[in-house]
């Protein structure tokens, strides 16, 4: 390249800059009001897909749907067999401590089914009791 090609493009550099930055707001606030328009088309159908959701009827089936006597009474079934749970865990226990038998799988079966249950039970007591 000549020092003559060199200094045109010296001369039109700046011009083309001044040029750049006079078109490029036009250009961002373009693409700002296309970005806006397809983000509010997008919420519209957010809102409608949501609304049909919301619209469906909530039918309950027969198994949700428990009397309180019945929940009562399952926990109540719940609560007894792990009252069992823990008196033959404790009998294992002591039978390993005091009198050294050898049941220590069996004393750890079922402290594992007493844990088990013990979790099962508070949780359906939460869920089917707790803020009501």
């Amino acid at each position: 390249m000549s020092i003559g090609m060199l200094m045109t493009v010296a001369r039109a550099f700046p011009l083309m800059l001044l040029l750049v930055l006079a078109v490029a707001p036009v250009f961002a606030e373009q693409q700002n009001t296309r970005t806006l328009q397809a983000e509010s088309t997008a919420t519209k159908a957010d809102a409608d897909v949501m609304s049909a959701f919301a619209s469906q009827e909530i039918i309950v089936g027969q198994a949700v749907e428990i009397s309180k006597k019945e929940k009562h009474s399952i926990l109540f079934f719940m609560g007894v067999s792990l009252l069992i749970f823990l008196l033959v865990t404790a009998a294992l226990g002591i039978a390993m401590g005091v009198y050294g038998k050898q049941v220590f799988i069996p004393h750890m079966i079922f402290a594992g089914f007493s844990v088990t249950l013990a979790l099962a039970h508070s949780v359906v007591a939460i869920v089917w009791f707790y803020p009501f």
